[in-house]
């Protein structure tokens, strides 16, 4: 069975965040090995905080080129910065930016702070250069994608953390993908989707969203179902249930989609795939995990 294009480059390499968190030298090492072995589910993107470029270049082989999701304040001196290190170094392409909404009285303003940044740079990204700003499911955040959408930007949803309330209401989250959707807006997810299904962890009590059930919400959104329904698809713990309506998917609106739902970060670049093979919705081969790519209890 081949890889659907509904899970094609669908997870970016976060392995340096939390809860995994690697020392840059095993992330590389990773990397390198996930590269090797190729597998479409993975994106191939590394996701590098503008601060630890420095310590990215140091652990680079002379035959290494990694593809680059930068992950930044937007503001411009370090957006500066980290892109002429980027720009002077051979072996790093950049190919995605995304950051946190810089501190402002609201919402709508801080996007509208994030857009200048990114506009006056000195060397602006090629068109279709993917640009996210995280924005927080609080008061006014339809407004902030409202902007986003004028600004020519994407959004980005964080989906869990080390804390309870880092995780978003099932129904907060299904209002944003519902909305992106309406918009026609790109957005990507980050951090608590260890997993495809969602799932409570033991050890910490916290219930995580499922990745599959987030793909599944935006293929809802996207083939017109009411925000209910979206809704109950993130709600599901239903294994069976999932695959079944994830092999029903049609190219046609995979592709609708992807186009809306453009993928996520995870610590894991494993864990992603051994669900999607468990469930039988992927063809790819098994992989052996690195000794730095344990199993995921948070």
């Amino acid at each position: 069975m081949s890889t659907s294009a509904l899970y094609e480059r669908l997870v970016d390499d976060a392995g340096l965040f939390p809860p995994t968190q690697l020392e840059m030298a095993a992330a590389v090492g990773r990397h390198r090995a996930d590269a090797a072995a190729g597998d479409p589910v993975l994106s191939h993107r590394f996701l590098c905080p503008a601060a630890r470029l420095p310590e990215l270049t140091a652990e680079l082989a002379e035959a290494d080129r990694f593809e680059v999701g930068l992950i930044s304040p937007l503001e411009w001196g370090t957006l500066v910065d980290a892109h002429r290190r980027i720009a002077a170094e051979g072996r790093l392409r950049l190919v995605a930016l995304e950051g946190p909404l810089p501190a402002a009285p609201d919402l709508v303003t801080g996007v509208r702070q994030a857009a200048d940044a990114l506009k006056n740079l000195p060397y602006g990204p090629p068109p279709g250069f993917p640009q996210h700003v995280e924005v927080p499911l609080t008061e006014g955040w339809e407004a902030a994608l409202d902007e986003l959408v004028a600004a020519g930007l994407a959004a980005k949803v964080r989906c869990g953390g080390v804390r309870a309330e880092l995780f978003p209401a099932v129904g907060d989250l299904a209002a944003f993908v519902c909305a992106c959707v309406r918009r026609g807006l790109p957005f990507k997810a980050t951090a608590g989707l260890h997993h495809a299904v969602r799932y409570r962890d033991a050890r910490t009590g916290f219930t995580h969203h499922g990745f599959l059930n987030l793909l599944l919400a935006a293929c809802r959104a996207a083939d017109g179902a009411a925000a209910d329904g979206v809704e109950a698809v993130l709600r599901s713990t239903d294994p069976v249930a999932l695959a079944a309506e994830a092999r029903a998917v049609t190219p046609a609106l995979a592709a609708r989609t992807r186009a809306v739902f453009t993928g996520y970060g995870s610590c894991s670049t494993s864990e992603p795939l051994a669900d999607l093979r468990a469930l039988g919705l992927t063809g790819a081969r098994p992989r052996s995990k690195t000794p730095t790519d344990r199993e995921l209890d948070a």
